[in-house]
């Protein structure tokens, strides 16, 4: 089929990618001809009546998600294994129509905000080429940001998914923790991951989520079914937390302006806002480093970096051999801690339906970060760190910096397993937005019903075709439950992100 949806959008990608010239990007990027192979496979499933709502969607997988028949190696290549079986959130993805355009560079055993941790090489910012990219999900955002593909996965942890999403300009969003099974990913801390997805469209990305979600038979942590309500929309007249000045120390001037005007906007559009004290939750964010939760990490790698494969990075290497060394009583006194957090900060909240906070600090250069490499990268993470934490749901979106070229973004956190409300109100303060948000994404806002309820929508409870593979036999015992033909099809997608240039592919 010589016309499959897709093959022009894979003749665009390789042109996009030799135009770039940018090989960190990628570890491990496909044949043409095989991703061809795939896309022409996927046409003939939909000529075949199967409802592939991604067809003809090329996505970027970051490398520590394991991809059927590809080395899996999380940033280091003594480490790297050939994955016999697509992770859960591939599988999903790919049961819905996407194909896999390749792997992405990342910070080793995604440790790292910064995108700099890597032996394959330091993943440059889109159009800041003297500026890092965000981590540890570095080159799927970077990916996303220069239009080679339409959608990429990361994981988050600390912020992996929402820094480089707002150092790049473009969505990302982060599900509630359990929410898509971590089946076939490389843990950083096991019981905090997330796989998360990046896209220039955030409906488009809200229905990728969907796709994924929902318990596979394997991952125990994602057992819990999917609420009913987990696709609901916020109320139509929200209360939007939002922290007081004093909590916003940590920002570049650039950010606090930006994320000022983004704030009098929102008032100005006649938000409820209500000024809460971040006190709880950036003492929670300072338990995941400072802490001994970082434990997790020596649990999940410390036995491969105690080998000293080739390539293993210095500085991952000094923070998960340290971890080793936390005490069991240090980390049974930090759950305590942090479940007292959590009591205060909810009261801090109170009946708020969101929190928006800047979704990190500053833009620094690879020479900043080269200085000091864990200073920088903590000072990324002050309003991320502490989200998984706390079980949040955060979607990541730019706005205006007020400054031509300039990325800066901002992020609606929700109660867990509120996602739909976050994808909702992230639309509504897209369209208050104004253009110049999305100049890096060639559209304009849509109206705030436009944004809002087609990213909630594609959210929506429904499954991925039965007759589509799992990424195990397991796996496939269990329904995923996903944005179904009827609510998120790719027209309605195309139609929900009118203010992103975002046509269903040829």
């Amino acid at each position: 089929m010589t016309s499959a949806p897709g093959l022009a959008a894979v003749a665009r990608a390789y042109a996009r990618i030799a135009e770039v010239d940018r090989p960190e990007v990628w570890i491990h990027l496909r044949p043409r001809a095989d991703v061809e192979a795939d896309v022409r496979a996927q046409a003939d499933r939909a000529a075949a009546g199967a409802d592939l709502p991604l067809l003809g969607r090329l996505v970027a997988v970051k490398d520590n998600i394991d991809v059927a028949g590809l080395p899996t190696t999380a940033g280091c290549p003594g480490v790297a294994w050939t994955a016999a079986a697509d992770a859960t959130a591939v599988a999903r993805l790919r049961a819905a129509g996407a194909v896999v355009l390749g792997k992405t560079n990342l910070d080793q055993f995604a440790t790292g905000l910064v995108g700099t941790r890597s032996p394959y090489g330091a993943v440059r910012s889109a159009d800041h080429p003297d500026r890092i990219s965000g981590g540890s999900s570095s080159g799927s955002a970077v990916a996303v940001a220069l239009g080679i593909v339409d959608l990429a996965l990361g994981t988050d942890t600390a912020g992996s998914n929402r820094v480089p999403a707002a150092l790049q300009g473009v969505v990302g969003v982060k599900p509630t923790p359990g929410l898509v099974p971590t089946t076939g990913v490389l843990p950083a801390c096991r019981s905090l991951d997330c796989v998360g997805v990046f896209a220039r469209s955030l409906p488009l990305a809200a229905l990728a989520v969907g796709l994924m979600a929902g318990p596979d038979g394997v991952d125990a942590l994602a057992a819990r079914p999917v609420p009913a309500d987990v696709a609901a929309p916020a109320p139509d007249a929200p209360v939007l937390a939002v922290p007081r000045a004093a909590d916003l120390d940590a920002l570049a001037p650039l950010w606090r302006s930006a994320f000022d005007a983004t704030v009098a906007s929102l008032r100005s559009a006649g938000w409820t806002l209500r000024e809460v004290d971040l006190t709880p939750f950036l003492d929670a964010a300072r338990l995941l480093y400072d802490g001994a939760f970082v434990a997790e990490r020596y649990t999940a790698v410390g036995g491969l970096v105690d080998s000293g494969p080739e390539g293993l990075d210095p500085v991952v290497a000094g923070i998960i051999r340290a971890a080793g060394e936390l005490p069991a009583h240090r980390y049974a006194a930090d759950l305590v801690t942090l479940a007292e957090l959590r009591v205060v900060a909810e009261a801090a909240l109170g009946d708020a339906d969101a929190l928006l906070l800047p979704t990190t600090t500053h833009h620094p250069t690879l020479a900043e970060v080269a200085a000091e490499p864990v200073a920088v990268n903590s000072r990324l993470g002050t309003y991320t760190n502490f989200c998984n934490l706390f079980g949040y749901a955060a979607v990541a979106v730019p706005v205006d910096a007020g400054v031509p070229g300039e990325r800066v973004g901002v992020s609606v956190l929700t109660r867990g397993f509120a996602d739909g409300a976050a994808l909702d109100l992230a639309g509504r303060l897209l369209a208050v937005a104004e253009p110049r948000a999305w100049e890096v994404l060639d559209g304009a806002p849509g109206t705030a019903a436009e944004d809002g309820a087609a990213a909630a929508s594609a959210l929506g409870p429904g499954t991925v075709p039965a007759e589509t593979p799992a990424a195990s036999a397991e796996a496939s015992a269990g329904p995923a439950a996903g944005a179904s033909a009827a609510s998120a099809t790719a027209a309605t997608v195309q139609a929900g992100a009118g203010r992103v240039a975002d046509p269903v592919p040829a």
